[in-house]
């Protein structure tokens, strides 16, 4: 039993936990940055989903996998700007809007997948170029180094570098405190100054590149195909962290570190022989887990708040 536990939980779990919360990392900024400007954002699933659909297409047809990562960040930023403008404009609710992104997108690559790539289910081929791997050469020849800091794909390092550039860019930047403003009261913000349509349609299409990276990441750097639903909730869990975290890029993705230590746990206990229900089960138990907590604090801030205003 010792032997079981120790071999599930052994540090190799630590690239696997790397590897399995960067897609979620990913959908967790995209909904971050629109969160920020009071702006909840759910069609992140959508826009992953479609990403990755796009992003492995076009690496199969160009044999380039920076051009099917440039495509499906334009994708991506298109789909935004949809949201961005039936909400923004048209007053349109957001998370109405969000909804229809997703199930369109779920139908769209489904009938593309069959129209463009001439299959049903997934898609694979060996002409799919991967996002390339990162590698130190120096500690190759360390087991336990290797094993830990080898091997990761491109965005898994991007990923990574792009919480603290975030949290830099909305904490210390002039346009993170403007963006902040917008969300926190859009009317001072507006008689202040600000564009509150311009900050927010930004935000939106930011969003987007992120949304898109994502997907290209889940098709060609997490895997090297294309499956019917792949992102198979990833984009909500991205906003699940996004709460876990209030918005805040570090926090968030140590939520998004929880869901792939969850994930990659379970893939492990599928060789102990537990019912396939069960290991699916697990991320999103670990969803509701997350967001419980993320609400238990907020509730705890609020009357701390409020007690404060009192006194």
């Amino acid at each position: 039993m010792l032997d079981n536990i120790a071999e599930i939980f052994d540090y190799t779990l630590i690239h696997a936990t790397i590897r399995s919360s960067t897609p979620i990392l990913f959908a967790a900024l995209a909904a971050i940055i629109t969160q920020q400007a009071d702006i909840l954002n759910i069609g992140v699933e959508g826009i992953m989903l479609s990403g990755a659909f796009v992003a492995v297409a076009v690496s199969f047809y160009t044999g380039s996998w920076l051009f099917a990562v440039i495509a499906a960040i334009l994708v991506g930023v298109i789909i935004s700007a949809i949201i961005g403008i039936a909400h923004l404009k048209y007053k349109a609710d957001v998370f109405a809007v969000g909804t229809i992104i997703n199930m369109l997108a779920l139908a769209l690559t489904r009938f593309f997948l069959n129209s463009i790539l001439g299959v049903s289910g997934s898609f694979y081929s060996k002409e799919i170029v991967a996002i390339p791997k990162v590698n130190i050469p120096f500690i190759e020849n360390s087991e336990f180094l290797n094993s830990i800091f080898n091997n990761y794909s491109l965005f898994e390092i991007v990923g990574i570098i792009m919480v603290f550039v975030l949290w830099y860019v909305l904490y210390k930047t002039v346009w993170g405190l403007r963006i902040r403003s917008v969300g926190l009261n859009s009317m001072a913000a507006e008689t202040a100054g600000l564009n509150v349509f311009k900050n927010k349609f930004r935000v939106i299409l930011i969003s987007g590149v992120f949304g898109g990276i994502a997907g290209a990441h889940l098709s060609l750097g997490y895997s090297n195909l294309f499956v019917e639903n792949m992102t198979n909730g990833r984009g909500f869990m991205g906003v699940a962290a996004m709460f876990f975290g209030g918005a805040n890029p570090i926090f968030a993705w140590i939520g998004s570190l929880i869901f792939g230590l969850a994930d990659s746990v379970g893939s492990r206990l599928q060789a102990y022989g537990l019912p396939s229900q069960f290991i699916l089960m697990i991320p999103y138990v670990a969803t509701i887990a997350i967001l419980a907590i993320s609400m238990a604090s907020k509730i705890k801030r609020d009357k701390k708040m409020k007690s404060t205003i009192k006194s």
